[in-house]
């Protein structure tokens, strides 16, 4: 009886121990399952690769060009008479409305006129309405006028040294399009460019009183062309000069 009970008393201490090792055994898996899953968790939160410079890039906002297009004269003030007695008032909005649309097919643009109709406007308002909206650039279009009708080509001026490469890269396309007289950029302290607290230039696209070029401007083909190369010229100047944009929220 002493026999069997001493081995009945070993039996239950092996249980107990076995049990004993089981729970502790269960309880580290379930501890290292746990830990597992947090390290996994963490590990998932950290980007699997640090992103390009290019991606970078990729990943910011559209950058988007504020153009502000000022059609000269307009209204009381009817600008230069051309050879067939045309008043340069319809030429400038004609063309403005143009670049106006074209602009308005790119992302990158967001396009504003100063007077979408027969309306005179102050000279000192036009550049103010570019700086009230803190434009990337105030284009003011305008034709040339002389008394000798032989006179022609294309002019763009520019007020402030800044503006040079604007009014340089601007007038290139515009000369190339038009195949007119290349008579340069020019500095003049002009009241719509003084004003002007963003990038401004003001371009003479040809002289209406020469006759052969005052039907090119007054034609369709020759204002899409016009038209063509001022937004050709504004994407360049921007794809050179990004750092002018302004990234809109």
């Amino acid at each position: 009886m002493h026999s069997y009970m001493k081995k009945r008393k070993s039996r239950l201490v092996r249980f107990i121990v076995f049990l004993f090792t089981l729970i502790l055994i269960s309880v580290t898996l379930i501890g290292f399952t746990a830990n597992k899953e947090e390290k996994s968790r963490a590990l998932s939160a950290i980007p699997t690769a640090i992103p390009t410079k290019q991606e970078a890039l990729e990943e910011q906002p559209e950058r988007v060009y504020k153009i502000v297009i000022d059609a000269g004269h307009g209204g009381k003030d009817p600008g230069a008479e051309g050879a067939s007695g045309q008043r340069e008032k319809y030429f400038t909005l004609s063309l403005s409305q143009k670049v106006y649309e074209l602009l308005k097919q790119e992302n990158m643009f967001e396009p504003h006129l100063t007077r979408t109709d027969d309306t005179f406007i102050e000279l000192d308002e036009r550049p103010d309405i570019a700086n009230q909206m803190k434009a990337d650039v105030l284009l003011s279009i305008h034709a040339n006028t002389f008394k000798d009708e032989n006179v022609g080509g294309i002019e763009t001026f520019y007020r402030f040294d800044d503006n040079i490469e604007l009014a340089q890269t601007m007038h290139n396309h515009v000369v190339k399009a038009m195949g007119f007289r290349d008579r340069g950029i020019r500095y003049e302290e002009l009241k719509v460019l003084s004003l002007s607290k963003v990038p401004a230039i003001l371009l003479e696209v040809g002289y209406l009183t020469n006759p052969a070029e005052e039907a090119v401007l007054l034609g369709e083909d020759g204002q899409d062309r016009a038209a063509q190369a001022i937004v050709d010229g504004l994407k360049q100047y921007f794809e050179n000069n990004p750092e002018e944009a302004i990234i809109q929220s």
